[in-house]
């Protein structure tokens, strides 16, 4: 037996040896010893396992199933100087040196204990990060499971409704119609039953033809047929069709509408969304209240308001106004008609028209507020947008001092067309920074946040669109909203349209005249008298 453990077999070897059992799972820890026993005690017991008394395969250590808690790398590094400490201290102690074979003992014993103390915390850490993955794939799993049973709980409460809002004019038409073959009715009744009849048939076609729209949309089919649209004619158009039901509630109509706005679109599809926030407005505002109809210019986008003093909505449902199959009230406590797929409709449409539409609610009786925003057709503003200030009396560039420090990114391929653009905005005291290609612009966009970005369309590798696109991917913090202006040398309607329509604010065409430019540069940066919204 060597030095070390004639040593040991000083300090209360019956205490050692209960101890020695216990470590190897053997028996419960000696129970007038714990609790606790501290690690370095622990550690020096196990020494004494691991001695030469015992046979080379037991020379391990040992994870016995009553130590629950886990022990850090720091507090094993710790534990181990403390038993070094021990060691040692006994060793001067005592009379005796330790031998070679001591010295064996000790670092084969750490050398083995250190090496599976790290691999026990490695299974340990990829224990727990299994469990970790299996608990984050479980949550993610139960939460598609209830997702996928909140969309056909959905579309369930969806053909219920569609079945009801079915039947119930066939009911009334079908009724009327037994009524009128039985014949030998009064003048006044046979016209009631025929307006009944055709206001049913109608309710019906819109219905169906709702549907029929929300299947184009999804299935990308519903294309538009763009044009110079006059905003404030389609909005009078969709009043003319409300106007009746309106005045039947007693509704006051208020209206204020900017007769000089301009859009590209489809007035077809543009008067569908306005009527169907119109018709809503008059379908749920009480008798005796109000609908306003609102037109304003706003920088580069015109805005359509509808307002109504209705039954407003609940905070908890308003982030769900616009979504498919959705309504505020149950199926079976559903106090106005329709299939609710109106707004989900308006929102596909306002889009598709590179537009957006919010909703506003101060709550449950304090009416709504939905506001469309449309991009304003840049061909038709030109003349409107170029402020004669802009001009001097010999038809030279006037800078206007709103610009200064105005911070604008420009990306184009032709090195002389950003050395022309740098030239002229610095002339005007604006920031400018400049990329050649589409990488380098997002890489400045990131790290310098323009307040502006100008962009050539026709580039080599990616273009425009192909940045615009990656652009508005972005969050609003890395800079996915930043205000857009789309240089190109194609001028055609379709052309402009398609800018529009990927998500650019303005376009102006080249060559570009410095002074049109400036302009579209002060709208998109809210200046001229311009309030941000």
């Amino acid at each position: 037996m060597s030095s070390l453990a004639t040593l040991l077999d000083t300090q209360r070897e019956e205490v050692l040896r209960r101890w020695n059992e216990a470590l190897r799972g053997r028996t419960a820890p000696p129970g007038d010893l714990t609790p606790p026993i501290p690690l370095p005690e622990l550690l020096t017991a196990l020494v004494l396992a691991m001695s030469e008394r015992h046979t080379p395969d037991e020379h391990r250590p040992l994870a016995p199933p009553w130590l629950q808690e886990e022990v850090g790398l720091d507090s094993l590094v710790e534990a181990y100087d403390a038993l070094g400490e021990v060691v040692s201290e006994l060793l001067r102690e005592s009379s005796v040196s330790p031998s070679p074979a001591d010295l064996r003992v000790l670092t084969r014993f750490i050398t083995t204990g250190i090496s599976q103390a790290l691999s026990a915390g490695a299974s340990q850490a990829r224990r727990m990060r299994d469990e970790r993955e299996r608990e984050r794939l479980l949550a993610s799993e139960k939460a598609s499971r209830q997702e996928a049973e909140e969309a056909n709980r959905l579309k369930d409460e969806f053909l219920v409704t569609v079945s009801h809002e079915l039947r119930t004019p066939l009911t009334a038409m079908l009724g009327w119609v037994q009524v009128l073959r039985n014949g030998n009715i009064p003048p006044e009744k046979r016209e009631r039953a025929l307006e009944t009849i055709e206001r049913n048939a109608r309710a019906q076609g819109q219905l169906i033809e709702d549907l029929l729209d929300v299947s184009r949309i999804m299935s990308g089919k519903l294309k538009l047929a763009v044009e110079p649209v006059e905003v404030s004619a389609v909005v009078e158009q969709a009043l003319e069709s409300v106007r009746p039901a309106a005045d039947a509630k007693g509704l006051r109509l208020q209206t204020a509408l900017d007769s000089t706005s301009s859009v590209m679109g489809d007035a077809h599809r543009l008067q569908q969304v306005v009527w169907n926030l119109l018709s809503n407005a008059v379908k749920f505002t009480p008798k005796g209240g109000r609908v306003q109809v609102f037109i304003e210019r706003r920088d580069s986008s015109v805005e359509i308001t509808v307002a109504d003093t209705g039954p407003g909505i609940s905070p908890d449902f308003l982030p769900h106004i616009f979504e498919r199959f959705r309504q505020a009230e149950g199926t079976l406590t559903r106090r106005a008609g329709g299939l609710g797929l109106g707004l989900s409709i308006v929102k596909q449409l306002v889009e598709m028209h590179g537009g957006t539409v919010n909703a506003f609610s101060a709550g449950v009786g304090k009416g709504t507020t939905m506001t469309v925003r449309l991009p304003l057709s840049v061909a038709l503003r030109r003349e409107v947008d170029v402020p004669p200030s802009l001009r001097n009396a010999h038809g030279g560039i006037q800078c206007p001092p709103e610009l200064t420090g105005l911070r604008v990114l420009i990306v184009d391929d032709e090195q002389d067309t950003r050395e022309l653009l740098r030239t002229l905005l610095e002339g005007c005291n604006v920031q400018v920074s400049t990329a050649a290609t589409v990488d380098e612009c997002l890489a400045r966009l990131k790290e310098e946040r323009p307040d502006v970005l100008v962009s050539d369309i026709g580039m080599p590798g990616e273009d425009g669109y192909s940045l615009i696109a990656r652009l508005r991917a972005l969050s609003p913090s890395e800079g996915g909203r930043t205000p857009t202006i789309a240089l190109t040398a194609y001028a055609r309607v379709e052309d402009r349209t398609r800018v529009l329509l990927a998500g650019f604010h303005s376009h102006v065409p080249k060559p570009v005249e410095p002074v049109e430019l400036l302009a579209v540069l002060a709208s998109l940066s809210g200046r001229f008298g311009a309030v941000r919204p």
